[in-house]
């Protein structure tokens, strides 16, 4: 095969990988394709739950096709038994002939694992191709991994001037029905969706996916020390169909926890750092639960929080050709900066417009 064509088929791996994002937690969202005589015979994806694995998705699709075939997968095969058998002993046993992997698994359990495995078997293994991109996409399972903690995006949608809601407390809508479709398409490609208490006092969101269909609905996470929270509101109404985490402080109101358990949310005692929730140790404890990318929809001052701990991965923003003035409610809280020098700083990924609004994406140095 040609350059080109390698690229071409774990660039399709990587693109049916990207379905599984959201829907996979706390498993990772891979892509697989299998090529006999450069034509594809089986593709997978993980599964909902995270599994079945997206190679044995493939290997059922391709069945004897897969003996000697090329297969592209874009994270290094697992080497354990979980509630399933590893993925390099189902290549192994379907006598495929070579297998590209674009970027390898921190996970101890695999960890290189997998590809020794396969070049024990003499399953030629080609290392590398598109890996940037399956890093990018791997990103949430990785930081998961590694540090702990889920990738963390910051939405912001806000007027021209950086507010959020007039000086009243009016807020909908300060962009356009085209960018919160487009608000609610990444929502449906993370694990949750997190706002502050703050915001779900005032604008009782219910943080679901909606007018995209029948999909697979984010977890809901409120962080809120004393749980004073809507008790009739969306996502009380809605816990027991659609998951609600709540971290809150120890602290808060027994009555309130027993209450919120009882509606059918899962609570989660965070540390107390001055007089606000740690955000590292949120984190921490959303990772734990096995969430590895969470949409944060703010409000000022979870933003705030997360900023100043250097917390945030991506910095997605929605701005509106308006203008609302001093009075109205900045997107971000303060941060207690003296010096230009202190301000956290993020490299421009991408800009376009979004219907009558503009959106640009942010991420945080290094990343």
């Amino acid at each position: 095969m040609t350059e080109d064509q390698l690229n071409r088929f774990m660039a399709m791996a990587l693109s049916l990988g990207r379905r599984g994002q959201g829907n996979t937690w706390p498993n990772p969202a891979v892509g697989c394709v299998i090529v006999k005589a450069g034509r594809v015979v089986g593709r997978g994806w993980t599964q909902p739950g995270g599994r079945p694995h997206a190679e044995v998705m493939a290997l059922r699709q391709a069945g004897d096709a897969a003996i000697g075939a090329d297969v592209f997968v874009t994270l290094e095969p697992c080497a354990h038994h979980g509630k399933t058998p590893p993925c390099c002993d189902a290549l192994i046993e379907a006598r495929v002939g070579r297998v590209h992997i674009a970027t390898t698994d921190p996970d101890p359990r695999t960890a290189g694992q997998g590809i020794a495995r396969l070049k024990d078997a003499s399953v030629e293994v080609v290392l590398g191709r598109m890996e940037a991109e399956a890093d990018a996409d791997n990103a949430g399972f990785f930081n998961r991994i590694v540090e702990g903690r889920p990738l963390v995006t910051l939405k912001l949608a806000s007027s021209f001037d950086g507010r959020i809601a007039t000086g009243t407390g009016e807020s909908q809508w300060i962009t356009g029905p085209t960018a919160r479709r487009a608000v609610h398409a990444m929502r449906m490609r993370h694990d949750a969706v997190m706002v502050g208490g703050g915001t779900a006092r005032v604008d009782d969101p219910s943080l679901t996916v909606r007018d995209l269909g029948a999909v697979q609905q984010p977890t809901r996470v409120v962080i809120s020390r004393r749980l004073d929270l809507p008790l009739m509101g969306a996502l009380a109404r809605t816990a027991q169909e659609i998951p609600v985490l709540l971290c809150h402080g120890s602290d808060a109101d027994k009555t309130l926890k027993q209450t919120w358990s009882d509606l059918g949310a899962t609570l989660i005692e965070c540390k107390v750092t001055g007089s606000q929730l740690d955000p590292r140790d949120i984190l921490t404890q959303l990772g734990t639960h096995g969430l590895t990318r969470v949409f944060c929809e703010g409000g000022s001052t979870l933003a705030a929080s997360l900023i100043e701990a250097q917390l945030v991965d991506h910095l997605v923003g929605f701005t509106a050709g308006v203008t609302i003035g001093a009075e109205g409610l900045p997107n971000i809280g303060a941060l207690g900066i003296g010096k230009l020098r202190e301000a956290a700083r993020f490299e421009l990924r991408d800009v376009r417009q979004v219907g009558g609004d503009v959106l640009h994406h942010w991420v945080a140095r290094g990343s």
